[in-house]
């Protein structure tokens, strides 16, 4: 393969990352440039400064900003994440990850994994679909409803209403109601006589 993919890892354990960069080392027909960040403080200004194709960190570490948040403040929207599982990780945390490695995967899984995920056509990305509950709030929410009128009428905690609405955020990346009322007519959750 003639193209070059950009490749950064965030990690801040010396012995971590030399065991990735190996194994990245090992795989075949990918031309590769590779850098290292082991501090968070030089992320940004690396990321910004090489635009990679590909960063792979540790979840359990770095989960302190959103994915997309910092592909889009590091002007590099096409960026894929890989997650480096070292430690437990919520499936959440690890949904909004293009691709998860182990560092219990061998050799083998890891290079197949980043090479399916390098050379794999872009994906259209379809939002999940959203569960029955979820509808429900969505139509709330457009009515006007606060989050209690919401808990009240559907027979729910405040906290439960308040974690829905984060999953139907994260589901759709609809972060306004003016965009989920056009996501609930576009989708028919609604009639315009409801609204």
């Amino acid at each position: 393969m003639n193209h070059l993919v950009k490749i950064a890892i965030l990690e801040p354990s010396i012995i971590i990352r030399s065991g990735i960069v190996s194994v990245l080392h090992r795989m075949n027909g990918v031309r590769m440039d590779i850098f290292e960040i082991a501090d968070i403080a030089q992320l940004k200004s690396s990321l910004n400064r090489e635009k990679p194709d590909l960063l792979i960190l540790n979840p359990s570490v770095w989960n302190i900003f959103p994915l997309q948040q910092l592909r889009k403040e590091v002007s590099n929207p096409q960026m894929k994440c890989v997650a480096l599982q070292n430690s437990l990780t919520d499936n959440i945390t690890l949904k909004a990850y293009d691709e998860i490695i182990s560092i219990y995967d061998s050799a083998d899984q890891i290079s197949e994994k980043l090479t399916k995920l390098i050379f794999e056509p872009e994906k259209e990305n379809k939002p999940e679909s959203l569960t029955f509950r979820e509808k429900e709030i969505i139509a709330c929410v457009i009515k006007g409803l606060t989050n209690k009128q919401i808990a009240d009428k559907l027979h729910l905690s405040s906290h439960t209403v308040i974690s829905h609405r984060r999953n139907i955020s994260t589901k759709l990346q609809i972060h306004s109601t003016a965009g989920l009322t056009i996501y609930a007519i576009v989708n028919k959750l609604v009639n315009l006589d409801e609204i």
